[in-house]
């Protein structure tokens, strides 16, 4: 029986040096930068969404630093409850600039009394491709460019 938690301990061990050995990549950080706007979204935290977003921020849809701070404002009080979910991200490093291309299924549901708050108002699939760049040792979103899943890009949202 002495054997079992010897057994334990020792698997314990090696988990725990496997996970020292682990760098953290490049592509670790991004995908944690990602990971953060995304809960931070989710919990319609404006400011640490923020945190995230270059100042230089510049995208296709004419967008600027303060133009998200408007989207995020604008969606956050429209819907009382927002999730999101990204299912596979795709990141490639290259020096100090990154792009991470994945899927998110974005939803919001309102404060109405719709299917007993279950249901979302608001549900779409977007096709994401964002850059970003290492600024003071962080890796910050300085564009992105998004449509509606099935539209292709011609249909810039």
């Amino acid at each position: 029986m002495r054997r079992v938690p010897c057994l334990l301990y020792i698997l314990l061990a090696v988990l725990l040096l496997f996970q020292a050995c682990h760098k953290e990549t490049e592509e670790d950080k991004v995908k944690k930068v990602l990971t953060s706007v995304q809960q931070a979204a989710e919990e319609k935290k404006t400011r640490s969404v923020l945190d995230h977003i270059s100042k230089s921020y510049q995208d296709p849809q004419g967008n600027d630093y303060n133009g998200v701070k408007g989207l995020l404002a604008f969606y956050f009080f429209r819907h009382q409850k927002v999730a999101v979910y990204m299912p596979n991200i795709d990141i490639v490093v290259t020096g100090p600039t990154a792009k991470a291309v994945f899927q998110a299924i974005l939803t919001g549901r309102g404060t109405g009394g719709n299917a007993g708050g279950i249901l979302p108002e608001a549900l779409g699939a977007y096709n994401f491709e964002v850059m970003l760049t290492k600024e003071d040792g962080q890796w910050k979103v300085t564009s992105a460019k998004w449509d509606r899943a099935g539209e292709g890009a011609g249909h810039m949202q």
